[in-house]
C-alpha cells in the first residue's frame, strides 16, 4: 500500500497528528473578513477539511486536551471582536456565510469536546455581560437569522458564563430600571427554551446558571455571617436560618446542586455551633510523644458540661447524618467535620451518642450480606461518611477507649472496602478515609488503650501498604503505619517494617508487591497474614492485573521457605478450581500454580519438590474444559498454557500417563486464539513440551493447517516456529525456517497479508538462529541462512499502512534487532563457522546500512529502536577469521565518534542530536545510499520535531561540500545531486520515490546550495535533470501534493541563472492550472521568490500582477482573465531575462 494514500476515516489516532495542518487551516478561515459581503465563496472547502478533522477526532477528542485553549483562543476572540464592533456600529452589513462558518467552527468544537469543557476558554470578563446581552436581543443581530442556529447556541453558551460573575447583576441596570438585567437574560432563555433543536439546549443552561446565582450566593453569605457573626445575632435569628435551610432542601432543583448541599450542611451546622458553649473537652495527649513531664499518659480532661443542649441540635444532627451519606465527597466532609465540632462542644453522654450513631451507619447496608464484597454500590457513600466523621472525632479525642474495640472492628473491614461495578470498582476512598481514621487514633488514643489491638492494626495497615491497588491508598497506609511505629512503639519490628513499607518504596506496585512484602515476610508475625491475604483476597480481585502481580508476590514470599510453605499454598490453591469457582478465581489460582511451578522447577530441591509440580499439572483437570474453550475466557486460556509450560514432565506428555488428557486441546486452542497474550502463552507451552518429546509430527501439522489460516493462526504459527527447542529435538527446523520464509516472501506472493504475521516470522528468525547456533552445521545449511538474512533486508523496505497509521514499522523494527541479532550469533562462531558462507560481508554491510538508514527515518520509535542497534553492532568484537577485514566496519572510527558519544547517551529518537551527525556519514561511500534514503524521508515528514533537526542539517553540511572531488569517502555536491535523482528515477510514477526526493531539492534550493554547481559541466547537466523531472507530463499530474513540491522546485530553479531561461515557460502548467488552489500557491510561491530571492531580474511588474490577479476566480466566459494575467506574468520574466 502506498504510503502517501490518505489514511481510512474512521482511523484509531496515537495523538493530534493533524494540529498543525488544522492550526493553518483555522488561520486561513479567520483571516476572511466578514465585512467584506461581496466577497467569493473561498472558506467552504477550508471548513469542509477543518470538519473532516474535526470528525476523524470524535472518538477521541482527548487527543486535543493539551491544546485547547491554543486552537480555540483565536477563535473566541474572534467572536468577541465581532461581538463589540457590533455593538457599536449594529448596522454595518456582514458577510452571512463567512459568519456562518465561524460559528460553525466553534459548534463543531463544542461538538467534539463538549461545552463543559470549552466555556472555560470563553472570555468572562464584567463588560462582557451586557455586550453579549445586546447582541443576541439586538433585531438586527447576525443571531436573528434563521440558519444562525450555531452562533446562537454559542452566544447562550458564552451569556451562561458570563451570567454567573460573582456581582449583583443590578449594577448593570440603568437608573429607575432596578432587575431589567436579569429579567432581560431570563426573557432570552424563555424564548429559546420553546425553540426545536441545539438553541433550546444552549438556553436551559443559561436558564440553569443564572436561575443558581440567587440562592448560591446568599448560601454563601448566610455561612460567612454564621462563622464570623457574633453568637448573640445567630441566636436572634437562629429560627430563620434554619427556615431558609428547610427552603433549600424542600426545593428539588436546588438541591440537586452539590455547592447548595454543601453550603447548607455549612450552615446549619454554623447555626448550633453558635448555640453552644465552647469547646468542653480538651484533646486528649497525644500518645507517647506528647506524655507528660513525667512519662505517664495523659488522662481526658472534662471542663464543665452539665448543661442543657438547644432543642435544634438533634435536629440538626438528623441533617448531618443524612449528609454523611450524600452521593458528594465535599458534601460528606462538610458533614463530617461538622458532628465532630458539635460533638466536643456537647456533655460527654450527648457526644458518645453522636459516636455511636455514627458507628451505626456501618450496620445500615452489612445487616444480610455474607461479606463485605456483596455490598451494594451504595454503601460505598456511607461508610465513607461514616470514616470521614470518625476520623475527625478521633482527632478531637472523641472516641472512648471502651467503644475503641468496636471501631477498630468496623475499620478492618473498611479496609478492604473494593467492590467491583462493572469494569472497574469502587470503595478506595472509603479505604482512603479509613486510614485517615487509624492514623488519627494513633494521634488521640492513649498507648494503653492501643496496646490489645496494637499486632492487629499492624497485619492490616502492612497489607493494605503492600497489596492495596492504589498508590495513594497504600501510601496512606504506610502513613497511619508509621504514625503508630513512632508514637507508641507498640507494633513488631516496627522501625524494620516502616523502612521496607516507606513513601517510596510501596509508591510503585510491582515494588510493593515483589520486593518490600518478601522482605516484610521474612518476620514471622506478618508472614502468615501477607500469605492469607494473597490468597484469599488478591488472588480473586477483580482486576487481573492484581492477580498476576499476587501470584508473583505468592511465590517471591514462599521462596523464603519454599519446601514447606510452597506445598502448603498449592494446596490451597487447588482447592479453588473447581467448576462451580468464578473464573477470576480459576484464574488467580492458575497464574499462582504457574509461579510455584516455576519456582519448584528452579529450586535447589528441584528434586525433592518434583512430586509437588507434578500435583500442580495434574490440578489443571480440575478446569473444566469448556471454560478455557469459552470465547470470553482468554485469560484463563493463557493461565492454563502457561501452567502447562511451567509444570508438564516427560512422563505427562505419554497419552497413556497423563493426569490431564485434554492438556494439547488446551494449548491447540491457545494457538488457535484471536488475542497475542493467548497466543504467546501457547507458543511458551508447546515450546516447553518440545524440549522434552520430538514434536516433529505436531510442526508438520501446524504448518500445515495455520500457514493458509486466518491472520491470526498466521501469527500464533509464527511466534510458534520461533520458540521452539531445536537443539534438544530437531523438530524439522529447515521446515520451520522455509515456512517463515514464504510468510514474509513479498515478491513471491506468498507472504502474510497480515503485518503482525510478518512481524513475528521477522521475529522467530533469529530466536531459531541462536538455539541452533552450537550446531548450526548439522541444522542449517548456509543457503538457508543467507535466504533469512536477504529476507530481513527485504523487510526493511515494508512501509505497509493500513486505519493505525504506518504498521511497516513494526515488521521494520523487527527486522533491525534480528539483523543485529543475526550478527551478534554468527561473528563468534567464525572459527567453527565458514562465516563467509553463511554470513557473507556484504550482507553484513548490506544490514548495517540498512539498519542506519532506519535510524534516520522520519519515525521516533523507529530511529531509537536503530540507534540501539547500531549501538550494538559497532562494539560488536569482529569475528575470529584469519582476515577479518571484509566484515570491518567502514570508517569505524569515524562511525564510533558520530554515533557512540562517550559524554552522553546516544539519543537516537532526538532529531537535534542526531541529524547533524547522520549527515557526516553521508561521507562514507558504502552506506551512502541508504542514508541518504532515510535522510529524505525524513526531511519530507510533517514532524516538525523531525522535520526542522534534519533540514538544518543537511543545508548546513551540503553547504560546505566541493563541487567536485576525488577523495576516497568524500561527498560532493555532483554526487549527491546525481544520488537523490537516481533514488526518484527508480520509479518515476511513483508519488512515494519522487515527493521526498523533489522536498529535499527544494530545501536545498531554497537555501542556495546549488549555486556553484551550476558553473560546473557535470553539475548543469544534473540539474537540467532535475528541471526535466519536474517539468515533464506536468499537466498530467494528479497528486495535488506531487504539483505542489514540483511547482516549488521549478520556481526555486528559477533563481540559478543557468537554466532560468527553460524555467519559464514550463511555469504555465502550474500558474494557469485547471484548479484554482494550484493556482494560488504557484502565485503566492513565485511572488514569495521574486520578491526574497536574488534572480538577477527586475520583477516589479510581475509581482504586482500576481498580487493584483484573483487567482482563485473561475474563469470569466472565452476563458481569458487567469490566463491573461499568467501569460502577462511569463512574457515579463523572459523579457527581463539577463542577457
Amino acid at each position: 500500500m502506498d504510503p502517501t494514500e490518505d489514511i481510512e476515516e474512521h482511523k484509531q489516532h496515537a495523538r493530534f497528528e493533524n494540529k498543525d495542518e488544522f492550526v493553518a487551516l483555522r488561520d486561513q478561515l479567520f483571516a476572511l473578513d466578514i465585512h467584506e459581503t461581496e466577497a467569493p465563496d473561498d472558506g467552504h472547502m477550508v471548513m469542509q477539511k477543518l470538519v473532516n478533522i474535526f470528525s476523524s477526532y470524535q472518538e477521541q477528542p482527548y487527543l486535543w486536551d493539551p491544546y485547547l485553549e491554543d486552537l480555540l483562543a483565536p477563535a473566541v476572540n474572534r467572536l468577541k471582536d465581532h461581538v463589540i464592533e457590533f455593538h457599536k456600529d449594529p448596522n454595518r452589513k456582514i458577510n452571512t456565510l463567512r459568519m456562518r462558518m465561524f460559528s460553525e467552527f466553534l459548534y463543531n468544537f463544542m461538538k467534539l469536546r463538549g461545552y463543559k469543557t470549552l466555556t472555560r476558554f470563553f472570555p468572562h470578563e464584567i463588560s462582557d455581560l451586557s455586550i453579549t446581552l445586546d447582541y443576541i436581543t439586538s433585531p438586527e443581530s447576525p443571531a436573528e437569522r434563521v440558519d444562525a442556529w450555531a452562533l446562537r447556541y454559542i452566544i447562550l453558551l458564552w451569556l451562561s458564563l458570563v451570567c454567573m460573575i460573582p456581582f449583583d447583576l443590578e449594577q448593570f441596570d440603568e437608573v429607575g430600571k432596578a432587575g431589567e438585567t436579569a429579567s432581560r437574560i431570563e426573557q432570552v432563555g424563555k424564548q429559546y427554551l420553546t425553540r426545536a433543536g441545539i438553541d433550546r439546549e444552549g438556553a436551559a443552561i443559561l436558564l440553569s446558571r443564572f436561575y443558581m446565582r440567587r440562592p448560591m450566593g446568599i448560601c454563601r453569605a448566610l455561612c460567612e455571617v454564621t462563622k464570623l457573626g457574633s453568637a448573640e445575632q445567630v441566636k436572634d435569628h437562629r429560627g430563620l436560618l434554619l427556615s431558609f435551610s428547610g427552603i433549600l432542601e424542600s426545593n428539588e432543583s436546588l438541591m440537586g446542586n452539590t455547592i447548595i448541599r454543601k453550603f447548607r450542611t455549612k450552615l446549619v451546622s454554623r447555626t448550633v455551633i453558635r448555640l453552644l458553649p465552647a469547646k468542653t473537652r480538651r484533646l486528649r495527649a497525644k500518645g507517647r510523644a506528647l506524655a507528660d513531664e513525667h512519662g505517664a499518659d495523659s488522662e481526658d480532661v472534662f471542663e464543665e458540661d452539665d448543661f442543657e443542649a438547644p432543642e435544634e441540635v438533634e435536629t440538626v444532627l438528623e441533617d448531618l447524618f443524612k449528609a454523611l451519606r450524600d452521593k458528594d465527597t465535599i458534601v460528606r466532609y462538610s458533614a463530617a467535620k461538622s458532628i465532630a465540632r458539635i460533638s466536643e462542644r456537647l456533655p460527654a453522654d450527648f457526644a458518645e451518642q453522636v459516636l455511636e450513631q455514627v458507628m451505626h451507619l456501618f450496620t445500615i447496608h452489612s445487616a444480610a450480606i455474607a461479606s463485605l464484597y456483596d455490598m451494594p454500590s451504595i454503601a460505598e457513600a456511607t461508610w465513607h461518611g461514616a470514616c470521614l466523621a470518625c476520623a475527625e472525632m478521633a482527632r478531637r479525642g472523641l472516641i472512648p477507649d471502651e467503644r475503641l474495640a468496636e471501631l477498630i472492628g468496623w475499620l478492618g473491614k473498611a479496609l478492604y472496602f473494593d467492590i467491583r461495578k462493572g469494569a472497574h470498582s469502587i470503595g478506595s476512598n472509603v479505604r482512603d478515609a479509613t486510614s485517615y481514621v487509624l492514623w488519627s487514633l494513633a494521634r488521640a488514643q492513649s498507648i494503653d488503650a492501643l496496646r490489645p489491638h496494637a499486632l492487629g492494626l499492624a497485619r492490616q495497615l502492612v497489607i493494605v501498604s503492600l497489596f492495596d491497588r492504589e498508590v495513594h491508598i497504600r501510601r496512606a497506609a504506610s502513613a497511619a503505619f508509621q504514625e503508630y511505629v513512632g508514637r507508641t512503639s507498640l507494633f513488631p519490628h516496627g522501625i524494620d517494617v516502616l523502612r521496607k513499607t516507606d513513601f517510596y518504596a510501596v509508591g510503585i506496585r510491582k515494588n510493593a508487591f515483589l520486593v518490600a512484602a518478601p522482605e516484610v515476610a521474612v518476620h514471622d508475625e506478618y508472614r502468615d497474614e501477607l500469605v492469607n491475604h494473597l490468597i484469599n483476597v488478591t488472588l480473586r480481585h477483580w482486576d487481573p492485573a492484581m492477580r498476576q502481580m499476587a501470584a508473583q508476590s505468592l511465590s517471591a514470599i514462599c521462596q523464603l521457605d519454599l519446601v514447606n510453605l510452597g506445598p502448603a499454598a498449592a494446596t490451597r490453591m487447588i482447592h479453588l478450581l473447581h467448576p462451580r469457582s468464578d473464573p477470576g478465581d480459576i484464574h488467580g489460582a492458575l497464574l499462582a500454580l504457574t509461579e510455584l511451578g516455576s519456582a519448584f522447577h528452579g529450586s535447589p530441591f528441584k528434586e525433592q519438590l518434583e512430586p509437588e509440580r507434578r500435583k500442580l499439572f495434574s490440578a489443571l483437570s480440575n478446569v473444566p474444559l469448556t471454560l478455557i474453550k469459552s470465547v470470553r475466557q482468554d485469560l484463563v486460556a493463557a493461565a492454563a498454557c502457561q501452567l502447562i509450560a511451567a509444570a508438564i514432565s516427560t512422563s505427562e506428555t505419554q497419552h497413556n500417563h497423563t493426569s490431564v488428557p485434554f492438556w494439547r486441546q488446551v494449548v491447540d486452542t491457545g494457538l488457535r486464539s484471536k488475542t497475542q497474550t493467548v497466543q504467546e502463552a501457547a507458543a511458551v507451552a508447546l515450546a516447553a513440551v518440545s524440549h522434552l518429546v520430538n514434536c516433529s509430527a505436531v510442526l508438520e501439522r501446524l504448518v500445515k493447517e495455520f500457514e493458509k489460516g486466518t491472520s491470526h493462526m498466521q501469527q500464533s504459527l509464527a511466534r510458534v516456529l520461533g520458540v521452539l527447542d531445536y537443539a534438544a529435538y530437531p523438530h524439522g527446523v529447515q521446515a520451520a525456517v522455509q515456512c517463515l520464509l514464504r510468510m514474509v516472501d513479498r515478491k513471491g506472493g506468498t507472504a502474510s497479508a497480515d503485518i503482525e504475521a510478518r512481524r513475528n516470522a521477522f521475529s522467530a528468525m533469529p530466536l531459531i538462529l541462536s538455539t541452533v547456533s552450537g550446531d548450526l552445521l548439522s541444522h542449517l545449511p548456509p543457503a538457508l541462512v543467507c535466504a533469512m538474512t536477504d529476507a530481513l533486508l527485504n523487510g526493511l523496505t515494508d512501509y505497509y499502512s493500513d486505519e493505525r497509521g504506518d504498521v511497516g514499522s513494526w515488521a521494520r523494527m523487527a527486522c533491525v534487532r534480528a539483523l543485529t541479532a543475526f550478527a551478534r550469533t554468527l561473528c563468534p562462531c567464525a572459527p567453527a563457522l565458514p562465516l563467509a558462507a553463511y554470513f557473507p560481508p556484504e550482507r553484513f554491510h548490506d544490514a548495517l546500512g540498512g539498519i542506519i538508514k532506519q535510524g534516520v527515518e522520519r519515525l521516533d520509535n523507529v530511529r531509537q529502536a536503530a540507534g540501539e542497534c547500531v549501538s550494538e553492532l559497532l562494539v560488536l568484537p569482529p569475528p575470529a577469521e584469519a582476515d577479518p577485514g571484509p566484515w570491518k566496519i567502514r570508517c569505524e572510527e569515524k562511525m564510533k565518534r558520530l554515533l557512540l558519544d562517550e559524554k552522553e547517551l546516544p539519543q537516537w529518537s532526538n532529531g537535534a542530536w542526531l541529524f547533524p551527525r547522520a549527515v557526516q556519514v553521508l561521507d562514507i561511500e558504502r552506506y551512502r545510499a541508504q542514508v541518504l534514503a532515510g535522510i529524505v524521508l525524513s526531511v519530507n515528514t510533517k514532524t516538525d520535531s523531525t522535520q526542522r533537526p534534519v533540514t538544518s542539517a543537511l543545508v548546513g553540511w551540503a553547504s560546505k561540500l566541493p563541487v567536485a572531488t576525488y577523495e576516497p569517502d568524500r561527498y560532493d555536491l555532483r554526487g549527491l545531486v546525481r544520488d537523490l535523482l537516481a533514488q526518484a528515477m527508480v520509479n518515476t510514477a511513483s508519488n512515494a520515490a519522487v515527493i521526498p526526493v523533489i522536498q529535499t531539492f527544494n530545501v536545498l534550493l531554497e537555501a542556495d546550495v546549488f549555486e556553484e554547481l551550476q558553473h560546473d559541466v557535470e553539475g548543469l547537466k544534473t540539474i537540467r535533470s532535475l528541471h526535466n523531472l519536474v517539468t515533464r507530463n506536468a499537466s498530467r499530474l494528479k497528486l495535488p501534493q506531487r504539483i505542489n513540491v514540483s511547482m516549488k522546485c521549478l520556481v526555486n530553479l528559477l533563481t540559478l541563472s543557468e537554466v532560468q531561461k527553460e524555467c519559464i515557460k514550463p511555469l504555465e502548467a502550474y500558474i494557469n492550472h485547471q484548479y484554482p488552489r494550484i493556482r494560488i500557491e504557484t502565485a503566492e510561491y513565485l511572488y514569495l521568490t521574486l520578491s526574497s530571492r536574488e534572480t538577477g531580474m527586475e520583477t516589479e511588474d510581475v509581482e504586482e500582477i500576481l498580487l493584483e490577479t484573483e487567482w482563485g476566480l473561475k474563469e470569466e466566459p472565452g476563458g481569458t482573465s487567469v490566463s491573461q494575467a499568467a501569460n502577462k506574468c511569463l512574457a515579463l520574466l523572459a523579457e527581463k531575462l539577463p542577457t
